[in-house]
């Protein structure tokens, strides 16, 4: 008998081609044994009877804003966050913290707060700004997993987004270094166009808001993108796409060859327009949430398996930027605070849509573990990293401040009721998150492409 540091039993565990009832054995922090049976095997058991066993979740789109700005999120509260979501990875976006990671020092400093301060791996993309592209192959050589652009007004003076002359030279540079290019794509002269007219007529409510980010402008950014990278031969990842428009472009490019893969947040497929006017601030987001025809069409896209992964786009804020007495959500910040739940969402739209749950691990990990170059993470198999997620789909969770661990509790999720819930989260054999348990230590790691 294999001699292991613990072994998981009577778990149904979700393999890339189905669900299975397996016996888990773990070593050293790797998957070590995959059989029908450990239950004799003389260690440390965790029995996981009536839980599904999912891969690690890895989710590539999460801001959590430090150095500078941890009051807002930090990777203490947003990682242990992350985990209670069922997420061993995540991937900090350059934009938000103080400075932004748009060189190989920023980098280099938000990598050793993190490793100091996260419960979960985690990776760091780089920034393309206009005047940074000579800054492009040290970020690369230091371990950005890749490069975050706008295409829109950011909102943010440290951050600032590309011309057209910045995008095209960029993406030259990211294709030349085989680094891949994550795209905010709305249009900034059509949002500021419209943004402005709304600010002259002072019209300010959740319409007014929607209308100054239209459809067109994601599909006119996301048609520009592909025009440029077909151009210069580099790799994209559309962000947050919206809508089922922009998709239909994003297809088609994937269709002729392009390397182009695709994410869409849970936000967009489980809530709808009419819950930014009921709920205000706390739903406002960029693109902002559809129509409810838009997110049934997003729902049925997702059916057909036309996104590459899923992600959170976790975007928090201290509560008075989204504070509900100020009527003006043109003004009000912009991001949703979720990335506690983006596996519990999948899990939930796969049951009700009859989607099998090895896509869900798909969505959620397998394609962001090969998409970026993360080996011995995103399945459950042997000689990959012991980061799993044990779920239970019978039992509920009900959103509310106590158990949702970011630094702030608004959130568009919150009161949502979930048809499952997070049992426990591994990362690397141990475990990070276990359901009413407190946390114990902080040992994430800054993962590097191919370390």
């Amino acid at each position: 008998m294999p001699d292991f540091d613990s072994v998981i039993i009577n778990g149904s565990v979700v393999f890339p081609d189905g669900v299975k009832r397996m016996d888990i054995g773990l070593k050293q922090g790797k998957i070590t044994a995959i059989t029908e049976d450990l239950s004799n095997s003389g260690t440390y058991i965790i029995d996981a009877e009536g839980l599904h066993i999912f891969p690690g979740a890895i989710d590539v789109h999460v801001h959590f804003n430090e150095p500078g700005r941890e009051d807002w999120e930090g990777f203490e509260t947003g990682s242990y966050m992350m985990a209670a979501g069922g997420a061993s990875t995540f991937f900090d976006m350059p934009l938000n913290g103080i400075p932004s990671t748009i060189n190989e020092q920023a980098l280099r400093g938000k990598a050793e707060i993190g490793e100091q301060k996260s419960f979960v791996d985690f990776a760091l993309w780089g920034g393309l700004v206009p005047g940074n592209e000579t800054e492009l192959e040290a970020l690369a050589d230091a371990g950005a997993i890749g490069f975050k652009a706008f295409l829109s007004t950011t909102g943010n003076k440290e951050f600032e987004a590309c011309d057209d002359y910045t995008l095209l030279n960029g993406m030259k540079e990211i294709a030349r270094l085989g680094k891949v290019l994550a795209l905010h794509s709305e249009s900034g002269p059509i949002t500021d166009f419209l943004t402005k007219q709304k600010r002259m007529n002072g019209q300010t409510t959740a319409d007014d808001y929607a209308e100054t980010r239209p459809i067109i402008a994601e599909v006119e950014a996301v048609e520009r993108a592909i025009y440029y990278a077909d151009l210069t031969g580099c790799p994209l990842h559309f962000v947050h796409i919206s809508s089922s428009e922009a998709m239909e472009r994003i297809i088609k490019a994937k269709l002729k060859g392009l390397d182009i893969t695709v994410e869409t947040c849970a936000h967009y497929l489980l809530f709808n327009h009419s819950h930014l006017v009921e709920r205000g601030a706390a739903a406002k987001c960029a693109p902002p949430l559809r129509e409810a025809k838009e997110q049934q069409a997003m729902v049925q896209l997702l059916i057909d398996d036309q996104f590459d992964m899923i992600t959170s786009d976790h975007s928090p804020c201290p509560y008075n930027l989204k504070d509900p007495s100020q009527f003006n959500l043109l003004e009000a910040w912009g991001g949703i605070s979720g990335g506690q739940f983006t596996l519990l969402s999948m899990i939930e739209l796969a049951l009700e849509q009859k989607i099998p749950l090895e896509k869900v691990a798909e969505w959620t990990s397998s394609a962001p573990s090969r998409r970026f170059n993360l080996p011995f993470r995103g399945e459950i198999a042997k000689g990959n990293e012991a980061s799993l997620t044990f779920v239970n789909i019978h039992d509920r969770f009900y959103v509310s401040p106590s158990n949702f661990h970011a630094k702030h509790k608004q959130s568009l999720f919150m009161n949502h009721t979930f048809p499952c819930r997070i049992e426990r989260t591994i990362n690397r054999g141990q475990t990070i998150y276990k359901h009413s348990e407190l946390p114990g230590e902080a040992n994430g790691k800054w993962l590097r492409p191919s370390y």
